[in-house]
């Protein structure tokens, strides 16, 4: 059993206290002296040429200090792309620039054209409608396919069409692929959208622009995942200031999912006007701002092929993909379809031959970005669907299918180009198997028969690559920063550990895992230990938290130092107790000659440590602080068994999920409830992209799903309790805590089990339909059950039923 508050104890989250009394101190708490505030005037069109801007009445209201356009920036450089693809013919992707403020075109909805900065938000607002913009509306290009025909309308007109770039993975793969699929016993072949969505983190963003004039240095508050980041990009690409007159703060961060990764234009603005201003600039993104701002997520239409040999062993996969970039590239959009999604696409399955076609395409509307999974869950999605129609085709029971074809021989390297280190497949499927009652589904399937209802049960696997690396190894496949991560320890006098890291916190837990993490180590109470994280003048440089790379990285970068700590620590203790260092053991907070009653505790060492009256000076300097730097040897790979159980009532097509069991291989697990919280929440991320939450635009690029009374978001009562398990351990092999991740695994393998689930319920029915696209609304159920044919064959095509329609 763990001790009190180390690894693997369920230790309350120590955060919590203040965010549930209220005292949390988030971005839009910070309120400067002096400072002014800014609105953003949008477009209302999705693609428009801007005649003219004429400010001058705007610029005589009341409390108006200055309207900015695209001419303030003329020296300033467009939002920087973090990611460069390559295409399969060997060309760079086009990628276009990005300016603050539009530039001569608006090219989506929500697309900045001016800002206005006045002494209050309400003064700037009033302004807002003062001024007077003229815009020649243009046609606007929202469907993928449309966008890639001869003479579709250009996002860019600078750019050689709408296509981003054409990626192939593997492109030596490509024909023998071809030749496994013309020769195979069987093949399946189905075609899905990964329906477009919105992030809406329970706190909107923030950006607030300091300067201080005597040192001629900026503050950039925001609402960030990686303020270290932000610092690079917006100082050495955007706004040309040098990092040491930058410093970014991200404090509590309430909720990301990705979207709060990026460099956004109102940042850099917001800095920017400070210095302009000499006046603190803050803006505070409104709910109804943030769903045409924010980087959306996902928005994919794939067709995939599955092909089987006559002993139904997976031989080949083909997919091909076109990715929505929406009007811009974000940070780190080219990477979520290509390297992030097509690394992937052998699953947990042992099939020899995969190829993957990614065409990314601009199109007019918000740019899109990584949201929880970032590709993985688009891959999931595909293949866990594609296997799922296999086995019905071939009346084969799906988990056996499954089964027949894992991996089971570790490490493995895959066709596409990564090395699973450890995994357990069976242990997973078995238990997912055993806590949801597979066994007594027929039972509850009758009860449900009996009451009118059609019943359904749904298995999907998954498999993830987390704590993105080596830095070498994405250098190469076009990451323009290293994914590194760092921590500094520092130990005060009295043995009290502040631990500075480069990771973010913004709902995760760190500052309860990560003391636990350090307090085990040396064998002290995790309350002296504090985490610091979020602000670039008092942390190391780091690359921040998404892709539940936290703990394996930031984790593992934290043991490092920890492991400094000690060795010094040791060198001390040893030498006030005059013996070697080799011989000095560090157990519970103490320290103790081997073999002998001799010992010091943690504290008369550290102390110490800063009253070196008699140190060895040559040997020992005085202070107990180190910093480390981990920069991973490969991947980690969670990976899992999820089962879903719906009930229908076909009168309707409402869906209700009756039951959801998931049982994650997360390796070494630090803090079970906090693991637990993860899953949860990431389940209910990916059941409310399976039923209710899609972003639509029409086909003139109008956003329909702009506010909460059209965008769908899931509500307590939408689920039922889930069962969670992460017994099943295989410790990853290559970072020190053997951790793998567990932030978006819920939202990777929950959408395929709710549709698989669905489409169960409606075969039991008699009702044949192959697939139906998430979300799976009453609509789309009903009309897959009355019409006798699902969307596959309701008059809509592919495109039409992406985020074009």
């Amino acid at each position: 059993m763990p001790k009190d508050g180390g690894i693997g104890a369920s230790t309350k989250r120590r955060e919590d206290v203040r965010f549930l009394t209220g005292t949390g101190r988030y971005t839009d708490d910070i309120n400067l002296p002096g400072q002014a505030y800014v609105h953003f005037v949008r477009s209302d069109v999705a693609h428009g040429r801007i005649r003219s801007i004429d400010p001058s009445t705007a610029e005589g209201m009341p409390g108006v200090l200055k309207v900015f356009t695209s001419k303030d920036f003329e020296a300033a450089g467009g939002i920087p792309c973090g990611w460069q693809i390559t295409s399969r013919d060997g060309s760079v992707m086009q990628e276009p620039k990005h300016p603050i403020l539009a530039e001569g075109v608006v090219r989506h909805v929500g697309d900045p054209i001016a800002a206005i900065v006045a002494d209050s938000h309400d003064q700037a607002r009033d302004a807002a409608e003062a001024l007077e913009i003229d815009i020649e509306e243009l046609p606007a290009v929202m469907n993928m396919r449309d966008a890639l025909k001869d003479g579709a309308t250009q996002v860019h007109d600078t750019l050689d069409g709408n296509l981003c770039f054409d990626w192939g993975f593997v492109e030596e793969n490509c024909e023998a692929v071809d030749k496994a699929i013309s020769e195979a016993a069987h093949v399946t072949t189905l075609e899905l959208v990964n329906n477009r969505l919105i992030a809406n983190p329970m706190e909107p963003r923030v950006a607030i622009g300091a300067y201080d004039m005597a040192a001629d240095s900026h503050t950039l508050y925001t609402t960030s995942q990686n303020p270290h980041v932000i610092r690079l990009l917006m100082g050495a690409f955007v706004l040309n200031i040098p990092e040491h007159k930058l410093r970014v703060v991200a404090p509590d961060v309430g909720g990301g999912f990705g979207s709060k990764i990026y460099h956004y234009a109102e940042e850099a603005f917001c800095t920017y006007a400070a210095k302009v201003l000499r006046r603190p600039v803050k803006w505070t993104s409104s709910r109804s701002e943030a769903f045409m701002s924010d980087a959306h997520g996902r928005d994919h239409v794939t067709k995939i092929e599955l092909a089987l040999d006559a002993e139904h062993n997976f031989t080949a996969l083909r997919t091909q993909t076109h990715a929505n970039m929406g009007a811009y590239l974000s940070t780190f959009a080219p990477a979520v379809p290509t390297w992030l999604h097509g690394t992937l696409m052998a699953g947990n399955y042992k099939t020899p031959l995969v190829y993957v076609n990614v065409k990314a395409v601009f199109t007019n509307t918000v740019p899109v970005d990584a949201y929880r999974g970032a590709g993985r869950p688009e891959a999931t999605f595909q293949l866990e669907r594609v296997v799922d129609k296999a086995a019905r085709e071939l009346g084969i029971d799906p988990a056996e299918l499954r089964r027949k074809n894992f991996i089971t021989e570790f490490p493995y390297a895959t066709p596409v180009a990564v090395e699973y280190d450890t995994g357990d497949y069976n242990a997973t499927l078995d238990k997912v198997l055993e806590i949801s009652d597979w066994a007594g589904f027929d039972a509850r399937l009758e009860e449900s028969r009996a009451q009118g209802k059609l019943r359904g049960i749904g298995l999907a696997h998954y498999i993830e690559a987390c704590g993105i690396a080596p830095s070498n190894l994405v250098g190469q496949l076009g990451a323009r920063a290293g994914l590194f991560e760092s921590a500094t320890v520092r130990v005060n006098a009295t043995g009290g550990i502040t631990v500075m890291t480069g990771s973010h916190s913004h709902g995760q837990g760190h500052a309860t895992t990560f003391a636990q993490v350090v307090a085990d180590m040396i064998g002290i109470d995790a309350s002296q230990v504090e985490i610091s994280h979020g602000d670039t003048a008092n942390t190391p440089m780091g690359m921040g938290t998404y892709g539940s790379r936290s703990i394996a990285v930031g984790g593992s970068a934290m043991v490092k130092a920890t492991e400094k700590i000690i060795a010094k620590a040791r060198k001390i203790a040893a030498h006030m107790l005059e013996a070697s260092a080799d011989d000095i053991e560090l157990k519970d907070g103490a320290f103790t000659v081997a073999g002998t009653d001799k010992s010091l505790n943690w504290g008369d060492v550290t102390l110490a440590a800063y009253v070196p009256h008699n140190y060895p000076l040559d040997e020992i300097e005085p202070g107990l602080e180190e910093t480390a730097f981990y920069d991973p040897a490969n991947f980690t790979f969670p990976s899992g068994a999820y089962v879903c159980e719906v009930e229908i009532d076909p009168e309707t097509g409402k869906v209700e999920v009756q039951g959801f069991a998931a049982a994650d291989d997360f390796g070494n697990v630090i803090n079970p409830m906090i693991v637990e919280g993860q899953v949860q929440g990431g389940l209910a991320q990916g059941i409310g992209q399976a039923l209710l939450e899609a972003c639509a635009y029409d086909a003139d690029g109008q956003l329909l799903s702009a506010s909460y009374m059209d965008y769908a978001m899931p509500r307590a009562y939408d689920f039922p309790m889930f069962k969670v398990d992460s017994s099943c351990q295989t410790p990853c092999t290559h970072n020190p805590l053997g951790v793998k991740g567990c932030g978006e695994a819920g939202a990777i393998g929950s959408p395929p089990a709710v549709v698989n689930a669905v489409i169960d319920a409606l075969h039991r029915a008699g009702h044949k339909i192959p697939h139906i696209d998430m979300p799976m609304t009453p609509n789309r159920v009903w009309s897959a059950i009355y019409g006798g044919a699902g969307p596959d064959k309701d008059g809509e095509t592919m495109e039409e039923r992406s985020v074009g329609a």
